[in-house]
């Protein structure tokens, strides 16, 4: 049974969901998410940093083990989220991974629709390779919109026979843009975060002019073969909770190494609430325990 912490923070989230399938308001979206924005944790040193024209931020923990990375990709629905509202959640994997943090500011939609944060995405990651860092020593790592992105890069990586990080971690990912898995209709009234109502919107925005299947936009439709190990993270009130399941069960069938964590109760991306209630830490630290062993920490 989850904490009565948790439970707490969950009731404010699901007062403060409005199911609804009208127009996005982008700017409305955009200040709530950035309302949530926390300083890094006080051990964590943030650094300015200009990957190869792509805004992001070397997030330092005091204890690191040298030459190690994590390029963090934050959600948002791809048209919202920032380097400065997912701090809490990256400074606290810098800290327990003893890995720097690369958290990257891609360009978000309507203004840059896909492909524009795929592009970024694997943009930053050239960039770390550029700077010397031994992919062998490099993790990627998402939630939700950028769990999507986590995929999509590793797949357009792949496609341009750039050397692929040691590992991922997906958190909460969104990674079917048809919404046409069985959670979108029985989690519907369950989930205390995301409207499944909303999903269309968000896509329209996100898409563009682009294919619904392309496989760069929905990792689902991708060819998963060649991945490296996968951590991925969801709970099993989440309106997305069946893209992670097929998707871990097609990256198994392509003899990807695949671990696959669903957590009872959990809401979407609740690690990012790690310091409000114990099941966020916990997560924090199945991460940093599935990266120990295979980017050598």
């Amino acid at each position: 049974m989850a904490s009565p912490e948790y439970h707490r923070i969950r009731d404010i989230i699901a007062s403060r969901l409005v199911q609804s399938d009208r127009p996005v308001n982008v700017e409305k979206f955009r200040a709530n998410q950035e309302a949530t924005a926390r300083d890094l944790p006080s051990l964590v040193v943030g650094t300015s940093i200009n990957a190869a024209g792509v805004p992001a931020e070397m997030q330092t923990p005091s204890e690191v083990v040298d030459n190690t990375l994590i390029v963090y990709f934050h959600g948002g629905g791809y048209v919202g989220g920032s380097i400065a509202s997912h701090r809490n959640l990256t400074g606290h994997l810098a800290m327990q991974s003893k890995c720097r943090v690369l958290s990257v500011e891609y360009r978000l939609a309507p203004e840059h629709p896909h492909p524009a944060p795929v592009n970024d995405a694997v943009t930053s990651y050239k960039w770390a390779l550029d700077a010397g860092y031994d992919p062998r020593k490099i993790a990627l790592a998402g939630d939700s919109a950028g769990g999507g992105l986590v995929a999509a890069c590793l797949v357009a990586l792949r496609d341009q026979h750039i050397e692929l990080p040691a590992a991922a971690i997906m958190i909460s990912p969104w990674l079917d843009m048809s919404s046409t898995g069985e959670s979108m209709v029985t989690n519907e009234e369950r989930d205390s975060s995301i409207s499944a109502r909303s999903m269309p919107r968000m896509r329209e925005l996100f898409l563009g002019e682009a294919s619904i299947d392309d496989p760069l936009a929905s990792p689902l439709e991708a060819n998963l073969e060649g991945l490296p190990p996968l951590l991925i993270q969801v709970g099993d009130e989440e309106v997305l909770l069946s893209d992670s399941e097929r998707f871990a069960e097609k990256a198994i069938a392509a003899d990807v190494e695949v671990d696959l964590r669903v957590w009872p109760e959990m809401f979407h991306v609740w690690p990012a609430c790690v310091g409000l209630f114990q099941e966020a830490a916990d997560a924090i630290d199945e991460m940093a325990e599935f990266l120990g062993p295979r980017i050598g920490l």
